[in-house]
């Protein structure tokens, strides 16, 4: 019987011994790189436990703007200060010379330390070249004159470009072939996301030195430069983005109070994004809260009369109104009186002064037809679809720069057979949805004369060295277009909406730039208390003779007496002028 119980024993400690001895290998040769469900790189954090070090740059690709100023980044000449200064004899009074500064100062930050820092902190002491040039003369082991990266939190175009984050299971998901880098900050939204396989680091940038375990130099003060030795490598994005414009028109867009919504301002010529701007603004500390990470210029919304561009369209192309006939706009779309006494208006006061019974009228004419007509008048436009660019790049097959919706005239095709619905989508609403960036786009496509086209938000990706590794030429979006006779009556119905007396875009006849635009108030069915919400929009593009910028402004689920759009669509256009003009 004890014999029974010691061969029990003998097994069982055997059997723990074999669990521990399995253990020791998972950990220490099979799950070095990925240990645990948080993938912890075992190799990395023993080393980090030898070691202290500060990061120069994180490795990853960054943004730049049209003209290749840093969008996402600052980069500050800063002095780096390592710890084990406190304990050495150095020359702290000429450094003190140099910075012009108490020594004092420098003795008190370099005696609190524990690990290397930026002098100065949160508020650096910023240098000089002529600064960093000394520093650097006097060879100092520990002191160091760098040009430090750090992230740019102003926000320029935040839900545009993105966010990055450690998202390890993402990454191994996303790239299964870079195991052991799951660590590694990927792109979560935004252009961060689309571009993300190219803007991967090969490694930080850091200053490093090893310590022993009282945290004292192990091989003297002799500190190290760790980097990607690749001249090529990170690759940045330069995008269409103009930093200036973009920075004003955030002011602006604040400065009216836009808590939902905001602008897309494109170059017609290249069809180029010059500035987005997205409300909610986004906290950089938290950037999901209260649904600030949505690009709500690629989000698909109820557009109300900016949509009635389509149905004058697709008006115009199949000869479904006589250029001598009235519609009854004092009544609404049912055959009610309408709140607004309009009279009997033709076809271009109906299109400037927004007649929802004229376009309602028209738009069921045309369902008897071909009830897609109002779907395909979108496509020509612009308006619907996969309209940023897109196209085969590397081995990336149908490469997407933006993550967008495509927009949508009918939820299905039970829709587009009911009058009543029919005339709801002519004037915009039922189950319209469509991108501020769509209408952008549309804007676009009338005043190039019916020629519709990619839109870009990225110009080129750029190697280090600033040469180009991929360049994203203009391209045409597929499909057909309308004519170029319908472009210009719709040019001509666009400005008449500005210049008529009557015309819903009347107050911007004084603007430095002549506007030819669109207005748009679109129902919700969403209520606050008593209150429909709406969606306000404005339009539009200048200078009407030859046509420069594409813009929209729009508040989204506001009351309808409040807006803000056409002051704020205004004062852009002034701030174009200027810009222009210096």
């Amino acid at each position: 019987m004890r014999i029974k119980r010691y061969y029990f024993l003998a097994t069982l400690i055997l059997l723990m011994i074999s669990t521990l001895i399995a253990r020791l290998v998972q950990i220490q040769l099979l799950n070095t790189e990925s240990y645990s469900n948080h993938h912890i790189n075992l190799l990395k954090e023993s080393v980090a436990q030898r070691t202290q070090e500060i990061v120069i740059d994180d490795g990853r690709g960054q943004f730049l703007d049209r003209s290749g100023k840093p969008l996402t980044y600052l980069e500050k000449p800063v002095l780096i200060l390592f710890p084990f200064l406190k304990n050495s004899k150095w020359n702290e009074s000429k450094l003190a010379d140099i910075l012009n500064i108490p020594i004092n100062r420098l003795q008190t930050e370099i005696e609190n330390a524990k690990e290397p820092f930026v002098f100065g902190g949160k508020e650096p002491y910023i240098l000089n070249e002529e600064q960093m040039k000394s520093i650097n003369n006097l060879k100092i082991p520990g002191v160091f004159a760098v040009n430090k990266r750090s992230p740019n939190n102003n926000n320029s175009a935040a839900q545009l470009i993105g966010i990055v984050g450690e998202q390890a299971e993402t990454f191994l998901k996303r790239y299964p072939d870079k195991k052991g880098m799951q660590n590694v900050k990927i792109g979560i939204t935004g252009l961060q996301k689309q571009f993300d396989e190219f803007l991967l680091p090969e490694g930080e940038s850091k200053l490093i030195y090893h310590v022993d375990a009282l945290g004292e130099p192990l091989f003297g003060v002799d500190v190290k430069y760790s980097g990607s030795g690749n001249p090529y490598y990170p690759v940045n994005v330069q995008t269409t983005i103009d930093k200036n414009l973009q920075a004003k028109i955030e002011h602006l867009v604040d400065k009216y109070y836009i808590k939902k919504g905001g602008v897309i301002l494109l170059d017609i010529k290249n069809n180029s994004v010059l500035a987005s701007v997205s409300r909610p603004a986004m906290d950089p500390s938290h950037p999901f809260a209260n649904d600030a990470a949505t690009n709500m210029m690629t989000t698909a919304h109820i557009p109300g009369s900016v949509f009635k561009a389509v149905t004058a369209a697709a008006t115009i192309e199949n000869d479904a109104v006589r250029d001598d006939e009235l519609f009854h706009c004092s009544e609404n779309m049912y055959g009610k009186p309408d709140k607004r006494k309009l009279g009997e208006l033709n076809f271009d006061e109906s299109f400037s002064q927004s007649c929802n019974r004229t376009f309602g009228d028209l738009a069921k004419r045309l369902k008897d037809k071909n009830p897609s007509l109002l779907e395909e008048y979108a496509k020509r436009l612009g308006l619907t679809g996969q309209i940023s660019w897109h196209g085969d790049v590397y081995h990336l097959e149908d490469f997407h720069q933006l993550q967008e919706d495509k927009g949508r005239v009918f939820a299905d095709s039970e829709s587009k057979k009911d009058g009543n619905l029919v005339a709801q989508t002519g004037i915009g609403q039922q189950e319209v949805r469509v991108t501020p960036l769509g209408v952008a786009n549309m804007m676009a496509t009338i005043a190039r004369g019916g020629q519709k086209e990619m839109v870009r938000a990225v110009s080129a990706l750029k190697y280090r060295d600033g040469t180009t590794l991929v360049h994203f030429p203009q391209k045409k979006l597929e499909g057909e277009i309308i004519s170029r006779v319908t472009a210009l009556k719709l040019q001509k119905m666009l400005r008449h909406v500005v210049t008529s007396e009557n015309g819903t875009g009347r107050w911007f006849g004084n603007l430095p730039y002549e506007v030819a635009g669109k207005s748009g108030t679109a129902e919700t069915g969403i209520f606050k208390g008593d209150q429909q919400l709406h969606n306000k929009w404005f339009a539009g593009y200048f200078p009407f003779q030859q046509p420069k910028y594409s813009l929209v402004t729009v508040n989204l689920g506001v009351p309808e007496n409040e807006g803000g759009v056409n002051s704020l669509f205004a004062d852009i256009v002034s701030l174009l002028y200027e810009e222009d003009h210096k």
